[in-house]
């Protein structure tokens, strides 16, 4: 008998899963339709012995003590601060907008005080900021929306900014220094041997059992647990009752180049050419020293895998008529990005797992239920249930 069923073994499920094994002596199974732990986090060696991350640029930035102090229980920092180029008018120019971006752009050499004033001139009055172009328009005027957002928003998400909730563009700054650090959070770091290192760490455990290439489905009904920790799509969990929660994908296209470096900063974004939105070079990310690169196009797209939750008030609503039937729902519990229908970074996730690990715990034990019948699966399905030797992977 599991305490716990865990459906992910991302960054929600793996962290509910040490804490459950680790602090409260809990029995866990997490299980996973996908090969490999550590969920869109997931990072490996490619035919060149290169580090990649499968899944596009996974960069680690928090403001909170607490999430950092307990992810360096897993693994060692390299220091990191991340800087991105976009490609503009045929430059290379920082981004988000800074001094430098006003001044390449336009053969200016303003200082910080002017840059304001220039940017002032160019802001839009917009008397109710509702949308993603409000947002931009309303502090850099229409000619740079059009240069660095309209174009990158329409390929990202498939509609234009206008039709978009305000949270979307809100997320980039725009500066009046020199400052061309992607983000200022008070920890910023890469894991010194990667992503999947600090997952097999953190589910080296013996009361931990992991099941790759599982869809719970297919176990639900022969394996005992107690309770269930969700962090799959919400709707599907519900069978789509509601119809189906509005996602963006992402495709990717891996290339090694036979070369030391590629590009100019370890991300290029490109907001008005190409069909991909950026280009990644993997050993800018993780220090590695290899003759050779890697890189990685990231390409939007409506179907595929869920990546983005796409913020229209129209998916909110139908998200709510779904949260409401998992609040309904007894001795299952919902987290993570998917299973509550928003863009967390990877911290914000760490967070809400660990806030729900404490709600657990503080449950009375005589208040939880068996979830599910006690009958033994059969043998197949058993056989699997062994702990995760990374070795033979």
């Amino acid at each position: 008998m599991f305490d716990y069923l865990i459906v992910g073994a991302g960054f929600a499920g793996s962290v509910l899963a040490e804490r459950l094994a680790t602090r409260s002596n809990k029995k866990v199974l997490i299980v996973d339709k996908r090969s490999h732990i550590a969920g869109n986090a997931y990072d490996h060696y490619n035919e060149e012995g290169i580090l990649v991350h499968k899944y596009g640029p996974h960069i680690f930035h928090t403001n909170s003590k607490d999430v950092f102090e307990y992810l360096s229980n897993f693994t060692d920092w390299r220091p990191y601060e991340h800087r991105v180029l976009a490609s503009v008018d045929g430059q290379l120019v920082p981004m988000p907008i800074n001094l430098d971006t006003i001044n390449k752009l336009y053969g200016l050499s303003l200082n910080s005080f002017e840059v304001e004033q220039f940017l002032e001139s160019l802001a839009e009055q917009v008397p109710v900021i509702k949308t993603s172009e409000d947002v931009v328009v309303s502090k850099v005027g229409r000619e740079l929306y059009e240069k660095f957002f309209r174009n990158y928003t329409r390929k990202q998400w498939g509609m234009d900014p206008s039709e978009l909730d305000k949270s979307v563009t809100s997320r980039v700054p725009t500066r009046t220094n020199r400052d061309d650090r992607y983000f200022t959070d008070t920890y910023q770091a890469m894991p010194l041997h990667g992503y999947t290192r600090m997952f097999e760490r953190m589910l080296d455990h013996p009361n931990i059992k992991v099941m790759l290439n599982t869809d719970y489905h297919d176990i639900v009904d022969f394996i005992p647990f107690k309770e269930m920790i969700f962090t799959g799509p919400v709707d599907e969990y519900f069978d789509f009752k509601y119809g189906k929660l509005p996602y963006r994908s992402l495709e990717f296209k891996h290339e090694t180049l036979n070369q030391e470096n590629y590009l100019a900063a370890p991300v290029v974004n490109y907001p008005n050419d190409n069909l991909y939105t950026r280009i990644t070079e993997f050993k800018a990310l993780t220090g590695q020293k290899h003759p050779k690169t890697s890189i990685v196009y990231e390409y939007p797209k409506a179907e595929g895998d869920p990546y983005y939750p796409v913020p229209r008030l129209e998916n909110a609503e139908l998200y709510n008529k779904y949260k409401k039937l998992a609040d309904e729902t007894p001795n299952v519990h919902f987290v993570g990005r998917l299973a509550t229908y928003k863009y967390y970074n990877m911290d914000q996730v760490v967070a809400q797992a660990l806030t729900l690990y404490k709600k657990l715990t503080e449950k009375p034990e005589e208040a939880q239920k068996v979830a599910k019948p006690t009958i033994i699966g059969s043998a197949s399905i058993m056989e699997k249930l062994v702990p995760r030797d990374p070795a033979k992977e």
